[in-house]
């Protein structure tokens, strides 16, 4: 009897063939693994640090290339942003808030008095608030033809004030006077106190906000300028010192009031009159500097001062009488010589340089 035949498709491979091919091949793949020993180790370390360096040095060089390419970039866009502010400044003269704010951070100079560098920052500081005021008080439109006169005037004023302000610290450098943050403080405590500038500290910051476009801040900067130049002023006139302090000295020793004032006296509407007043003085009377109108509402009837400095003068003061609203009241005043006479021969020696043209 005759077996059948199996179907080509029902043949089987040899198993023990297929095994052995796998086992074959993994045993060559075992014998062609390097054997590391310690005296081959150093070789091996070398042969994969060579094969990583194909990867490493093409994304170093690529790392280069990126630094190199982020460092013109940041160099042309810094000359770029340099050439614009020196062209919108000291060509085109902006006001801009945006350049504003960058002469805050960078300190570029508008002009140079004596040894002291001017900052562009505090010219357009000056210019600023002039031009706000004319603008929201006055309703001047500067890129007008009528307003364009009336800019320049502006500029020139603030150009001349922040030179004045630089000599002003020149002097006052080799006397050692400067103002404190406490004589800043109490200047305008001072003035709120008189209602000069608002009767709360919502009223305050509007009308600074208003009439200057400032804050508070900006307002203490300026009292502070003002005061240097006071404090100046009156240090460097001892003149006008020594006459105060004599007619002084003849008040306490109960000499007459209206004759020393007469006699005395530099302001010429009051001294035909014995140093009196015209009219009941005020707390709040914007006539009167308000350390003045602050000490008339110190003193009883009949009562004199000692030596005030008020600003630009020296004062004696006697209250005639007062209702406690208002007083009646006499001085005698020594004016202060002006700080311009002291500036005048500084500038002369040391002329100011300006760097843009007006």
């Amino acid at each position: 009897m005759k077996k059948p035949k199996l179907s080509p498709k029902l043949k089987l491979k040899n198993p023990i063939k297929r095994r052995l091919g796998a086992e074959a091949r993994v045993t060559e793949a075992f014998a062609n693994v390097p054997r590391i020993t310690n005296d081959t180790v150093a070789e091996h370390r070398e042969e994969v640090l060579a094969g990583a360096r194909k990867f490493i040095y093409p994304l170093q060089h690529s790392k280069h290339r990126v630094v190199r390419t982020s460092a013109i970039l940041l160099v042309t866009a810094l000359i770029a942003f340099f050439s614009y502010v020196g062209l919108a400044l000291y060509r085109f003269q902006s006001t801009s808030t945006f350049l504003y704010d960058v002469t805050r951070v960078i300190p570029l100079p508008v002009a140079k008095a004596g040894s002291k560098w001017v900052s562009y920052e505090s010219y357009l500081f000056e210019l600023k608030r002039n031009m706000h005021y004319y603008h929201t008080q006055q309703h001047i439109d500067f890129s007008a033809p009528n307003g364009k006169p009336q800019l320049a005037r502006l500029k020139t004023q603030a150009m001349n004030s922040v030179i004045q302000a630089a000599y002003v610290k020149e002097l006052a450098a080799p006397k050692g006077i400067h103002v404190t943050d406490q004589e800043v403080h109490d200047q305008v405590a001072l003035v709120r106190s008189q209602n000069r500038l608002g009767s709360n500290d919502r009223v305050f910051k509007d009308v600074l906000n208003e009439f200057w476009g400032w804050s508070v801040t900006d307002f203490e900067r300026e009292l502070r300028q003002q005061l240097l130049q006071q404090k100046v002023a009156s240090t460097l006139d001892t003149v006008s010192l020594d006459r105060a302090n004599s007619v002084l000295k003849q008040v306490q020793g109960g000499a007459d009031f209206a004759a020393l004032a007469t006699a005395n006296s530099d302001d010429a509407a009051t001294k035909t009159n014995g140093g009196q007043y015209p009219n009941p003085i005020l707390r709040s009377d914007h006539a009167v500097p308000p350390q003045l109108a602050a000490a008339f509402f110190s003193l009883k009837a009949n009562e004199t001062s000692g030596l005030i400095t008020s600003g630009y003068t020296r004062e004696i003061i006697k209250v005639i009488d007062t209702n406690g609203s208002s007083v009646h009241a006499a001085h005698i005043q020594f004016n202060i010589k002006d700080i311009d006479s002291r500036i005048k021969p500084l500038a002369a020696k040391q002329p100011s340089h300006q760097y843009i043209k007006i």
